[in-house]
């Protein structure tokens, strides 16, 4: 509920303070007293786009500041919590505009975007009026007002869900089709790749293996006849010249003392190392014996492994693993049309819920639209257009999140007469009381929202400017309803009114608002009434138009 209002240095006000209460209340005052003024004031603070130039002319800037109340599980709380601003039972809402055009804005205190004062402004306050293209009058808004009226808030969480799934189903579809096709693209190559690597059957550490294996058997052909004449030396000369030594001295070691035992000794050790060194050069020359097939296939392979792991740009360890993911990958292939086929099938699934769901929606909401239709019909009657049809057409739309129905208000004026959107088809008169009747309709038990209506009651009169003052305080009744009105009828019906008015001081054409007390209002109601020469016959009207509130 909107409490306060402060306005300086904007267009012709140097400083208002208004403060607003609970149920209907009533600003009037003559053509061009400033009421408008208050209207864009309010939406400047509330971050919508209006006039240019709004400072007052000398100002260095202008300022306005709203203070709301808000209660427990208002939607604004949530949108100060999302926006990272301090929630209290009091939002305070404060922009400054300069004279070079600057704007800024702030939340309780703390800066804040426009964006942030229009979210905040969705869940603060309606404004309706003819020329009005936030509420009533946009058609992008009628299918939520519908279902808000249907209680179809379960509903549409079904059907935003159904959707929800089905895209994600979609997607997945989406998602294993093009990498089916991918890995089709390469089949060939990849089948023909693993055919390739599986009969090679390269294992890690093979190229190494095979390197060296390679270079032992080209040395061997260059050192083979060296190691052979040194074997026969040491298995034929060597041993025997020591052998015969060995002897010859043993003969007369006798007749020489111990003379001879420590050259006995060594030689004795000679012939056990020349026995270890026969041995060892005897084992090395059979590692040396092959034949030339067998480094011609040591080559041949060691050569294949190096082409493929040039093929497939890898190093020659990691073919083994490189075959390892070609294979999945021709694996995926094979189990993916299965894959595929199971994942289309969950998304007919989904799409069959999310069908359902939504015809279901759009069941109640045409359903609810006939409601809608004869309650807002019953409510033209007494404002004098009991001839005219209301229509709320649901037709069929793109699907999407919110279901499969485009939602429209239409009114045909006159019977007969072609039916067509709001503000296209009604006069002034007739539109403002077609939207009073819709509000009426559409007003929910727990809208926390304060109704701004500005000159609703336009080209009406009489019984029927009664009608609309008593619908208005009807939708006062519990919550708040401020309207700009040049009716003294919607006036009367007000429990809280306010005068604007325009004042020279200086020099300077002001704008002011008085608050009225109850003999205030009833020359007010009566200059309604007769005009700027207020008579007792127009006192009295008025005085009987206040004591029939």
């Amino acid at each position: 509920m909107l409490r306060a209002l402060d306005i300086r240095d904007l267009l012709i006000i140097d400083h208002l303070e208004l403060t607003f209460q609970p149920g209907l209340n009533v600003l009037t005052g003559e053509t061009g007293a400033g009421k408008s003024i208050l209207l864009d004031s309010l939406g400047f603070v509330l971050g919508w786009r209006g006039r240019a130039a709004l400072v007052r002319q000398g100002a260095a800037q202008g300022e306005v500041m709203a203070e709301f109340e808000l209660a427990e599980g208002h939607a604004a709380r949530a949108v100060l919590e999302e926006a990272g601003l301090p929630v209290s039972d009091t939002l305070i809402l404060r922009r400054v505009n300069t004279a070079d055009g600057r704007k800024t804005a702030w939340v309780n205190d703390r800066r804040c975007s426009g964006e942030v004062l229009r979210a905040l402004s969705e869940t603060l306050l309606e404004l309706h009026g003819q020329h009005d293209d936030r509420g009533l009058l946009n058609p992008r808004g009628h299918r939520a007002m519908l279902d808000e009226f249907s209680a179809a808030g379960e509903m549409l969480a079904e059907v935003r869900a159904a959707w929800s799934a089905s895209a994600k189903a979609r997607k997945q579809v989406e998602v294993t089709r093009s990498a089916l096709e991918a890995v089709r693209a390469e089949e060939e190559f990849l089948r023909h790749s693993v055919s390739e690597l599986d009969q090679l059957d390269p294992q890690p550490g093979e190229d190494e293996t095979l390197d060296a294996r390679r270079r032992q058997m080209q040395a061997a052909q260059r050192i083979r006849g060296d190691i052979a004449r040194a074997y026969s030396l040491l298995s034929e000369g060597a041993e025997g010249a020591m052998g015969e030594a060995q002897r010859w001295l043993e003969a007369v070691a006798g007749d020489a003392g111990d003379g001879l035992d420590a050259p006995l000794a060594a030689l004795g050790r000679s012939m056990i190392e020349l026995g270890e060194a026969q041995d060892g050069v005897e084992r090395f020359l059979e590692g040396l014996e092959f034949n030339t097939g067998e480094l011609e296939d040591c080559e041949e392979r060691l050569f294949a492994i190096r082409a493929l792991a040039r093929k497939h740009n890898v190093q020659p360890d990691e073919l083994a693993l490189h075959a390892e993911a070609l294979r999945e990958k021709l694996q995926a292939l094979d189990a993916g049309d299965q894959n595929l086929a199971d994942q289309e099938k969950a998304l007919k699934a989904a799409e069959a819920a999310y069908a359902a769901a939504a015809e279901r929606l759009s069941a109640r909401r045409r359903s609810s639209g006939a409601t809608l239709d004869a309650a807002v019909m019953a409510e033209l009657a007494p404002l004098k257009m009991e001839r005219a049809v209301f229509e709320t057409r649901v037709t069929a739309a793109e699907a999407g999140p919110d279901g499969i129905d485009a939602v429209a208000f239409t009114v045909a004026t006159n019977p007969g007469a072609p039916a067509g959107p709001l503000n296209k088809i009604a006069s002034g008169g007739e539109l403002s009381r077609f939207l009073l009747a819709l509000k009426v309709c559409l007003r929910g038990e727990d809208d926390a929202k304060t109704l701004i209506f500005d000159e609703i009651d336009r080209g009406v009169g009489g019984a029927t400017a009664d009608a609309v003052g008593r619908r208005l305080k009807a939708l006062a009744d519990g919550s708040q309803v401020l309207v700009v009105t040049h009716s003294p009828q919607v006036a009367a019906q007000g429990a809280y009114h306010w005068r604007v008015q325009k004042s020279v001081k200086g020099g300077t054409t002001l704008s002011e608002v008085v608050p009225l007390d109850r003999e205030e209002r009833i020359d007010e109601i009566a200059r309604m009434v007769s005009g700027d020469r207020i008579t007792p016959e127009a006192r009295a009207a008025a005085r009987a138009l206040l004591l029939d509130e």
